[in-house]
């Protein structure tokens, strides 16, 4: 019963914070402006110890088309999380962009990628990409891979 009543409480407090469409700002923005607050919020949400909401935000950039705004995740459980906390980022993103027309949707892409067994090879040859230094400690020690 407390719950009903908190609950209708807070849709009565939410009508009368409700402004007149007409007056809201509608400035136009770029991709990067919106790239920029979008990583600063989710910095910020870091900052604050939100770390799976950190990631949700930075784990695709999201794409813009005119003022909608769409980022795709990658199951069901990410847009139950990220639906959470979608209120706070249109109001930071409306806010700091200030255009008011802003809308987030949300695509869930769960496509199976292969996962590819590697061998001890390939593991080298990736490692070898990112520090070509291996090479030079592999000749110096004599070691060689098993294959």
């Amino acid at each position: 019963m407390s719950s009903i009543r908190a609950k209708k409480a807070l849709e009565e407090s939410n009508k009368g914070i409700v402004k007149e469409v007409a007056h809201l700002p509608t400035e136009s923005f770029t991709e990067t402006e919106m790239l920029l607050y979008w990583n600063k919020y989710a910095q910020r949400l870091g900052d604050k110890g939100y770390k799976i909401m950190e990631s949700l935000l930075l784990i695709n950039d999201p794409k813009l088309n005119g003022t909608a705004i769409t980022l795709e995740l990658p199951n069901e459980g990410s847009k139950l999380d990220f639906e959470k906390e979608l209120n706070g980022l249109l109001g930071h993103l409306k806010g700091h962009l200030h255009n008011h027309d802003i809308t987030i949707t949300v695509i869930v892409n769960e496509s199976v990628e292969s996962k590819r067994n590697f061998n001890d090879q390939d593991r080298y040859n990736r490692l070898l990409e990112i520090n070509p230094n291996i090479e030079l400690l592999r000749t110096t020690f004599g070691l060689d891979l098993d294959v």
